[in-house]
């Protein structure tokens, strides 16, 4: 038999831990309270529930017990916790509270929440919020369909989706789980992070909502709207855009992508630090660029390599490695300096106009100090390099020496200029010397002011020997046995290779000279002046250049 008495008061300071017993000693709207309520036992007064408000409440006397329930701006107080609601029922056995209707529990001035509905565990001071559950500490909003609580701990968890709004950082996912006391939050499963800034997205993610740093714990994805990360470890600054990650993350623009062990990347400078095995593609230009150390300016799309750097610079047919010291590319303004493009203008003629009329974006790239190049068909060294994308010439300083097949070219300065990504033409220029070794200690010798060369599927097809020309050269008999050496001079002379191979040497005009027998040549006509053979210098694979 259930029956149902109301009591219409305003309760303060009405102690509930073993009934309502002491109600009948209060009248309506009396402060006056038995000293034993006051002072109920000398419990623990963390467990004990304190109703403080209530506009009305009812017992529902039943067969097997009373429970008590009250109505109309609800107020319990547990330590320095307080509940508010419309209505709630106590448990009184089991000191557990159901609340309905506007439900708010303050801790402490410091943590709030909200739901239409709680049950709340007096001894173990949880709370089950559910119905558009609500927790705030001030600063950030986490909202959840059910929210489980814990005073205690401050440890707030939910697993039916939930949003964090901090400031304008949006977080969204299936599980959460945040931690009152340290300000973090651990999501799971179906994690994206919306901020004006950024968007992120992943399936796990730790986020503190003081410092703003989010800690990457799985394969994340960071787009700005500019360039995009895709990152498994490390940590992201949300607040400032920096990041630090390892284990090979990604990062890419509309142009150039690069990875590396560790990046740590500022988007407020745009420069990213790149350290261990870094690989860097510029993929509309086609060119790469791999070190051990790098740093990459992403506002002026630019890179530095040092720690064995290598730039590729991909060829319809082949490609070209250079290695350097240090490596340093970077992007040419639109308008293309004239004092650059047109430095070059006697050897390359039209083409620097057409450069400096070129208003696309174009790139560069300096390589110095113990410089190394290597294709197929061509390999080089020097002290410094310099490749302008204006006018697809590559520029080589410093004792530089180019090897094309078993043809060694020397000059003060060499210019190796490119056509669609093939080499095109060659200026040895000054002092500029081939050299063909023919037998031991014996040389074909072909110097003057300038040499042009011409190539021909990338193989050296011609060369033009201007200005002063000199030269040395074996004469063989038809089985290919050595008869003689001529040093002759001449105003300018034409060389002409088959498959890359010395096939002919023309005289423009008649030539003037001696010829000698083999045995009889003496040693210092055997070598021009300025000769050098640096055969031991010339790298023989790309592996060389590699694993430098």
């Amino acid at each position: 038999m259930i029956t149902a008495t109301m009591f219409k008061y305003s309760i303060y300071g009405l102690v509930l831990i073993g009934g309502i017993g002491a109600a009948g000693a209060l009248s309506a709207g009396s402060n006056a309270m038995p000293a034993r309520s006051r002072n109920p036992f000398q419990e623990d007064t963390t467990k004990v529930i304190r109703l403080h408000n209530a506009e009305r409440m009812i017992i529902i006397q039943t067969d097997s017990a009373a429970e008590q329930r009250f109505v109309g701006k609800v107020e319990f107080q547990q330590g320095t916790s307080r509940l508010y609601c419309d209505s709630a029922m106590l448990d009184k056995n089991k000191n557990i509270v159901f609340a309905w209707g506007n439900v708010h529990i303050n801790q402490a001035d410091s943590v709030h929440t909200y739901s239409d509905a709680l049950t709340y565990f007096g001894n173990d001071r949880k709370a089950i919020l559910t119905g558009n559950a609500k927790l705030t500490d001030n600063k950030i909003v986490l909202t959840s369909p059910t929210l489980h609580y814990d005073l205690a701990t401050k440890i707030g968890t939910y697993d039916k989706g939930g949003k964090l709004v901090n400031e304008t950082t949006e977080l969204t996912s299936r599980e959460g789980i945040y931690y009152g006391s340290t300000k973090d939050v651990y999501f799971k499963k179906e994690v994206v992070v919306i901020d004006p800034e950024f968007t992120l997205g992943t399936d796990t993610l730790m986020y503190n909502t003081e410092t703003k740093i989010a800690t990457i714990m799985a394969p994340t994805t960071i787009n700005d709207g500019k360039m995009t990360m895709y990152v498994t470890d490390g940590y992201y600054n949300t607040d400032r855009g920096y990041g630090q990650f390892g284990q090979r993350p990604v990062i890419e623009d509309s142009t150039n992508t690069f990875t590396a062990n560790e990046i740590q990347t500022d988007k407020q400078t745009g420069i990213s630090i790149a350290t261990g095995n870094m690989i860097w593609r510029d993929t509309a230009q086609k060119i790469a660029v791999l070190a051990n150390y790098g740093i990459i300016n992403q506002q002026q799309k630019s890179v530095l390599a040092t720690q064995k750097p290598v730039t590729l610079i991909e060829g319809k047919t082949d490609t070209l490695f250079v290695a350097g010291d240090t490596l340093f590319s970077g992007v040419l303004p639109r308008l293309v300096d004239s004092s650059i493009v047109l430095q070059d203008k006697k050897a390359n003629g039209n083409d620097s106009l057409a450069a400096k009329q070129d208003t696309t974006e174009k790139r560069f790239i300096i390589a110095y100090h113990h410089v190394r190049i290597f294709s197929d068909s061509l390999q080089g060294v020097a002290d410094s390099l310099y490749y302008s994308g204006a006018d697809s010439i590559f520029r080589l300083y410093r004792d530089p020496v180019l090897w094309a097949n078993s043809n060694q070219l020397i000059g003060d300065t060499i210019f190796l200029f490119t056509k669609n990504r093939k080499a095109d033409r060659l200026l040895l220029d000054q002092n500029a010397m081939i050299i063909n070794e023919v037998g031991p200690d014996m040389f074909n010798q072909i110097k003057g002011n300038t040499i042009l060369g011409y190539f021909g599927e990338e193989k050296l097809d011609s060369m033009y020997v201007n200005g002063n020309s000199e030269n040395v050269y074996y004469v063989q008999d038809d089985d290919s046995a050595f008869i003689s050496v001529n040093k002759l001079q001449t105003a300018n002379t034409r060389v002409y290779f088959e498959k890359g191979e010395l096939e002919r040497i023309v005289f423009v005009k008649q030539p003037e000279g001696t010829m000698y027998p083999l045995s009889k040549i003496p040693a210092e006509e055997k070598k021009l002046k300025g000769f050098r053979w640096e055969i031991g210098r010339r790298p023989k694979t790309k592996y060389e250049l590699l694993g430098q």
